[in-house]
């Protein structure tokens, strides 16, 4: 079977595919990088509000992880694209400004995706912060370390040397989560893939094709997880040496 495909057709070529394939898993990566990195700063700030903030603070925390945890990745899409230009053409109508309104795609899927894994990386951050041992931030409020000193130093070290193993596989999740974004219209990869087999009438060889571009995307980046893991772990395994 396998000799019966034109592998021409995921050439570089004027009538392969592997040009725009490449493009789109480009796109793939750079929304996932947007989303994962939304996720972390949103991650961050969620924490602190339930480890340091006010009542209010984590009860609004608290909500928003169990919001975002329990609603579908889909519909959350769907929510700020389609529901996201009802909102813009209302807002324009209202200023007087002129149509058409739209929402770039590009944008939502990613805000919806960090969204959603802002509420996961909140409890891997929760989690770091919580495995530092206390007699360590004990120690170094003894020796006259502020608040911030503190948390530059002793804090953030140490939480994101725990915390790296789940921030990848935060960042696997994205990864998977972003061929949900094809529903937006942005050229990704699984949007591309789909054009792709819809053209050529081969579905089952370019979706094996996708599934071996996000394997791989998933593959480089557990390496590059596994690298910088093994960098920050540097000092513990010479002590163990």
């Amino acid at each position: 079977m396998l000799t019966q495909i034109d592998w021409q057709l995921i050439g570089f070529g004027d009538e392969g595919w592997g040009g725009v394939l490449l493009n789109a898993a480009t796109v793939t990566v750079t929304v996932s990088l947007c989303a994962w990195l939304l996720g972390a700063v949103l991650g961050s700030l969620l924490c602190w509000m339930q480890i340091a903030g006010s009542r209010w603070q984590q009860r609004l925390a608290a909500g928003y992880i169990t919001v975002f945890r329990g609603v579908p990745e889909l519909l959350v899409i769907y929510l700020f694209y389609f529901g996201g230009r009802q909102v813009v053409a209302a807002a324009g109508t209202a200023l007087g400004l002129q149509g058409p309104f739209d929402v770039n795609g590009f944008i939502a899927g990613a805000v919806a995706i960090g969204l959603i894994s802002g509420a996961y990386q909140s409890s891997v951050f929760r989690g770091a912060f919580y495995a530092i041992p206390r007699g360590t931030l004990e120690a170094a409020t003894v020796t006259g370390m502020g608040r911030l000193m503190l948390f530059r130093r002793m804090i953030v070290p140490q939480a994101l040397q725990t915390a790296l193993p789940g921030m990848g596989n935060q960042w696997q999740s994205v990864i998977k989560e972003s061929a949900l974004v094809s529903v937006t219209g942005l050229v990704e990869t699984m949007n591309q893939i789909t054009t792709a087999a819809n053209s050529t009438q081969m579905s089952f060889f370019f979706y094996s094709v996708g599934a071996v571009i996000y394997l791989i995307i998933t593959t480089c980046s557990d390496w590059v997880f596994r690298a910088v893991e093994k960098f920050s772990m540097r000092g513990q395994q010479r002590t163990r040496v």
